[in-house]
């Protein structure tokens, strides 16, 4: 058999053996931002470019390098989303949610397309939980993220992970912050990549980001961000570590973070990870008071995150967690002939519909067939109709742990006698 295509580079598959323990994960965390007040949104694949060029902003890797971006059939530009916060403000703004009570605490689960070279960790679609605070500049509301950020991971049981902070200040005070990098790494322009060359005049921020060896290296001599804030900027980071403290997170400050998009204002972070090689920044995010602004709303502070589920998966896998065991079939109704078969569908569907994982046979097998087939799906209970049973309007149910077997009426009530031979199976058993 030649396979006509195989996935796009970059992409991957998430298979039916693997798919609970991302339901887990999903279940967990929402679960937990949930009873933090947050409600889901969700918000189109694609946007107008412009949304991106203006919200992410034009100095970054993004959307220099790394968005997908075509021509529509209308001549429009449109672009795969490369993250998930632009597009939330812009549906906060055209629904007018900053109308609602504030602040609104808004939720989602995304996928998101960036062209970069696929390595462990970092694929060219990938899937975010994000969460976004739209309409609080207290410090309180940056350290209420960060320790419900960190009560995920401890739901989850991931131990191995540590939250960096630092604050990159305002505009008002990156102005001097920009200054002072121009001047350092103007002394040493002629070693810098291409890339960063260009962003000397236009953000030199974004050299601290590089991943270049040379450019990382000359990057650890430069001013510290942390050097240069005004004091609302050195206040609200000051207070935002002493919430942290009473909720009793432990972090670094790390001054050389600056995350990688142009929005981000006053406090950032990362939880970062040393299992999963180079790109183990696992989630991050931080404050951006100026986004809904610039995307054409009023005056709205704001700050979320975003975290990697495959990344997440990586660390637990990692690490060994534990998942929930797959639900496994309840009982398979095992059948010999057109009528038995038709009562076996009969009885699935009543037990389905009080919650039972009921199954019977689809495709025509043998009943020896079929009974192997019971097996693979690790079924609880089995049963076999057949002619007699029929006639008799009773069936034998199979215990396939204990090979207990019981005779139970097929011509009603089949689905509550079911139930019935469960709960006292695992009561004489203590499960």
């Amino acid at each position: 058999m030649a396979l006509i295509t195989k996935s796009v580079k970059g992409t991957q598959d998430a298979l039916p053996k693997d798919i609970h323990k991302l339901q887990y994960i999903e279940g967990v965390i929402l679960d937990k931002v949930t009873s933090h007040g947050y409600k889901e949104i969700r918000v189109p694949v694609f946007e107008h470019t412009e949304l991106f060029q203006r919200g992410v902003g034009d100095t970054t890797d993004v959307v220099q390098k790394e968005m997908y971006t075509f021509d529509d059939k209308g001549g429009r530009s449109i672009t795969l989303r490369p993250e998930g916060t632009a597009g939330v403000v812009r549906s906060f703004l055209e629904h007018g949610l900053f109308n609602e009570p504030l602040p609104q605490k808004l939720c989602y689960f995304i996928s998101c397309y960036r062209y970069e070279k696929p390595q462990s960790g970092r694929l060219r679609e990938f899937h975010q939980f994000g969460c976004e605070c739209l309409g609080t500049a207290s410090p309180a509301a940056d350290a209420e993220l960060i320790a419900m950020v960190s009560g995920i991971f401890d739901e989850l049981g991931i131990s191995d992970l540590h939250l960096e902070i630092n604050s990159i200040g305002c505009p008002k005070c990156r102005k001097h912050y920009h200054e002072a990098l121009k001047e350092y790494f103007s002394a040493r322009k002629d070693e810098l990549c291409p890339t960063c060359l260009g962003r000397l005049e236009r953000n030199p921020m974004r050299i601290l980001d590089c991943k270049s060896p040379i450019c990382s290296e000359i990057a650890k001599g430069a001013p510290k961000v942390t050097d240069f804030l005004c004091e609302e900027c050195r206040d609200h980071f000051e207070k935002t570590k002493k919430y942290l403290d009473a909720m009793d997170i432990t972090y670094t400050v790390n001054p050389s973070i600056v995350r990688g998009l142009d929005y981000y204002t006053k406090t950032v972070f990362e939880f970062v990870s040393d299992k999963i090689g180079a790109q183990g920044t696992v989630c991050g995010g931080g404050r951006y008071d100026g986004l809904v602004e610039e995307i054409g709303g009023p005056s709205t502070p704001s700050l979320g995150f975003a975290m990697g589920i495959e990344r997440l998966l990586m660390v637990m896998e990692a690490q060994g967690a534990e998942f929930p065991e797959v639900a496994p079939c309840n009982i398979f109704l095992a059948s010999m002939g057109d009528e038995a078969n038709i009562k076996s569908a009969q009885l699935a569907k009543e037990l389905r519909s009080i919650g039972v994982a009921a199954e019977f046979d689809i495709v025509g097998r043998s009943v020896k067939a079929q009974m192997k087939y019971a097996n693979k799906l690790g079924a609880e209970y089995t049963a076999v109709i057949g002619e007699s049973e029929l006639d008799s309007g009773k069936v034998k149910v199979k215990n396939m742990k204990t090979g207990a077997e019981t005779e139970l009426g097929i011509d009603e009530n089949f689905d509550d006698s079911f139930l019935q031979l469960v709960f006292a199976d695992s009561f004489a058993t203590g499960e």
